[in-house]
């Protein structure tokens, strides 16, 4: 699946380049498609020198964090409902306390912490894996689960809005965890389809309708903060969750007498070998991404997207949104500059504007984190993970848009 989905980047590309050329008598898209390969390469360096620091020290805390034995209390704890969800998956294994880990993680926007502790269970997984090379159901449903990225404190949206002079910056909290949700269930379904998981079995809804309970709550306390209270309390959950962790794992570790020293550096050695194993994998995708953005094959599908809304005779507001929307799944810096320079030709508080914003915080980088995740472990047959990813981006982005003509159309 990765070769050809690897391989077919760069053939749409080079119809779009040669299109633009024969067409538009362009030129020089050759030229920015080339310069796009190495511009890529260089990103993916610089890329590589924050995940090695990062890896290293998270890598190192949760070697601790597995010889003082929470990694595996998680685990105990979680085991009835990834018996469902995760039959292959022993009770009690260490993945499922390290995946539980990432997705609270993922949920308080500590990224820098989210994908240490994922790469970490993706490790945990592999060794589970009867295939080395091809990803298994567990890698699969975690993979798809990490992408739809449930984010309860979405304050990177609201800072951009900040800088961009919007009156009001949290305007888009509730449809970004609206949308969010969509995705994350979207994710869910589609994994449980095409590996036949029981969603109803009582013991799986027996997690997931109180978690559901408890998220609704949450999501009723934030909407009634105004944005000086909510940037401060995301500052303060975020920084003494990061911080309450680290020293968890090492008074815990002290008690139960393991070595936190030698342990952290013993577990930073492992997170120096799995980032370096990393650069391979982030060359080859982050350039097949330059090079199909350079080549204008994107704004292609956005105008044939335009003239099909314009025929149904259907609102076309959306569709200066589409830019950020396109290019999530394959980029985050490249999702955040759209947004930005969405929010600067049409306002930061136009409707397209606001559409761009409430899709940035509704998904992930689909192909970033497929990289990164299946590469860190040698995966090269992805099976139905892409496919399942990419249902939950399009029913992010879908009721992004959805709910942005609820509350502001």
């Amino acid at each position: 699946m990765l070769n050809g989905l690897w391989l077919g980047f760069f053939v749409v590309a080079a119809i779009a380049g040669l299109s633009r050329w024969l067409l538009d008598d362009d030129p020089a898209v050759f030229a920015a498609m080339v310069e796009s390969l190495f511009n890529m390469a260089k990103l993916s360096v610089e890329v590589m020198v924050v995940l090695f620091g990062t890896l290293t020290l998270w890598l190192g805390l949760l070697r601790i964090a597995e010889k003082a034995g929470l990694v595996a209390l998680l685990g105990r704890l979680l085991g009835p409902l990834f018996a469902r969800l995760m039959p292959e998956v022993p009770r009690g294994h260490p993945a499922l306390g390290l995946i539980t880990m990432n997705f609270a993680a993922n949920g308080l926007g500590l990224d820098n912490a989210a994908t240490p502790i994922g790469l970490k269970a993706m490790r945990a997984l592999q060794e589970l894996n009867p295939v080395p090379t091809t990803a298994s159901n567990a890698q699969i449903l975690f993979l798809v689960l990490n992408t739809s990225a449930l984010t309860l404190l979405p304050v990177s949206i609201f800072m951009y809005r900040v800088q961009q002079g919007a009156e009001d910056p949290t305007l888009v909290f509730l449809p970004i965890l609206l949308a969010t949700s969509a995705s994350t269930l979207a994710g869910l379904l589609a994994v449980a389809m095409m590996q036949r998981l029981r969603l109803w079995d009582p013991v799986v809804l027996a997690y997931l309708i109180p978690g559901a309970l408890l998220l609704s709550g949450f999501m009723a306390l934030l909407a009634g903060l105004s944005v000086t209270a909510l940037s401060s309390l995301s500052s303060l959950l975020g920084n003494l969750t990061l911080f309450g962790l680290i020293m968890l794992f090492l008074l815990v570790g002290a008690l139960r007498r393991v070595p936190v020293y030698e342990t952290f550096v013993e577990g930073a050695k492992e997170g120096f070998d799995v980032a370096k194993s990393l650069l391979p994998y982030l060359v080859a995708m982050l350039c097949a991404i330059g090079v199909l953005r350079a080549s204008g094959a994107m704004d292609f599908g956005l105008d044939g997207v335009r003239w099909l809304i314009e025929a149904w005779g259907w609102d076309t507001r959306f569709i200066d949104a589409l830019p950020t929307a396109l290019m999530k799944p394959f980029s985050g810096s490249a999702a955040r500059a759209m947004l930005i320079e969405t929010m600067q030709t049409h306002g930061v508080d136009s409707f397209p504007a606001l559409v761009a914003a409430t899709v940035q915080g509704s998904t992930e980088t689909t192909f970033y984190v497929l990289a990164v995740y299946f590469g860190a472990v040698g995966i090269q047959r992805a099976r139905h993970a892409v496919g399942c990813a990419l249902v939950a981006d399009l029913a992010g982005i879908m009721a992004a848009i959805g709910v942005c003509y609820w509350f502001f159309g």
